[in-house]
């Protein structure tokens, strides 16, 4: 997520967001990790948003996370902006809740 925050804000101050945007509808697989971590600025807010509509029964997202679904609405803190993020994630997602400890503990 912080490389996506970084790479929104670059887009927007060089001039490149559209070309930029437009690349990442053309990939078949986005994968966001670690959101929840850090707030979201407004600006990356409606980029997500912007970004989900696009690829939008075109192309798969996954998002990984360890801040449980039900907290999202509260996370994104724009009603109307995560009521329209959470119902492009939702409608056609499977949500899988992992448990268990960590993977990485053991490496």
């Amino acid at each position: 997520m912080n490389r996506l925050n970084e790479q929104i804000a670059i887009s927007k101050l060089d001039g490149s967001f559209l070309k930029w945007i437009n690349n990442i509808q053309k990939v078949k697989l986005l994968i966001i990790d670690d959101f929840g971590i850090q707030p979201l600025s407004q600006q990356v807010k409606l980029a997500l948003l912007q970004i989900l509509e696009d690829r939008y029964n075109s192309a798969a997202t996954i998002f990984a996370s360890q801040l449980p679904f039900d907290k999202w609405f509260d996370f994104l803190d724009d009603p109307t902006i995560a009521d329209a993020i959470l119902d492009s994630i939702n409608h056609n997602a499977t949500k899988i809740n992992l448990k268990g400890k960590s993977l990485r503990a053991a490496i």
